[in-house]
Parts: structure tokens; sequence; C-alpha cells
């Protein structure tokens, strides 16, 4: 499971944000994952909850999760499509020169602090 990983990743970047802006507390943050990541958004959820709880700045703080489709491009005809449905290949022209274009992201989208932080 390398959601624990990513969680640390997440929160030495949050927490690191936070000294930067004066901030003492966080209520949430909001992540974008791609579709392809990897990342099991489940168990990052979970992983967040068991480390958060243990820094102060983040106790008792959400973490979001935007879903990111995964989205490729034929380099050949130029048609977008669902990279999960349709894999490399094209649905379109039956070609495999095709890029993925997004669904691949980890990334923290934005950090919410409470009002009277």
């Amino acid at each position: 499971m390398h959601e624990l990983g990513i969680v640390f990743y997440i929160i030495r970047d949050v927490k690191k944000t936070a000294e930067e802006n004066g901030v003492t507390r966080v209520s949430s943050v909001v992540m974008n994952i791609g579709e392809v990541s990897t990342v099991v958004p489940e168990y990052l959820t979970d992983c967040w909850r068991w480390a958060a709880d243990k820094e102060p700045l983040l106790k008792g703080s959400e973490l979001k999760i935007n879903p990111i489709p995964a989205v490729t491009v034929c380099e050949d005809c130029k048609t977008e499509y669902d990279t999960v449905r349709f894999g490399k290949t094209c649905p379109s022209c039956g070609s495999t020169n095709t890029v993925l274009l997004r669904g691949n992201e980890v990334e923290i989208e934005s950090i919410t602090v409470p009002e009277n932080n």
C-alpha cells in the first residue's frame, strides 16, 4: 500500500505551505487523483485519517478526493477517448500512436483553513 507514503508527502507539503502562510489549523485538503494513477482513493482517505490526526495542524481535517477521468489522444487522428475503456488503441482509427492527456494526477488542489485561523 503506497498510499501511506503518499499521505506522508501530502502532510509534508501542507505543513510547509501552512508555515509559509502563518496557518495554525487546516480543515480540509482537496486532492486531484487520476483514474489511472494507481492510487486507491479509499486507501488514501483511510491513511489520511490515521496520519493526519497525529499532527496538531491537521487533527480532524478532511481529505477530499477530486477524481480525474483518464483521457488519451490519438496522435494520428487527434481523437480524444476514454483511456480505461479503450486502453492504448484508438477506437476511431485503431492506431496505437496515442498519449495519455490526463488521469495520472496525484496533486494537491487546495487547502482550506477555518475562518478563525
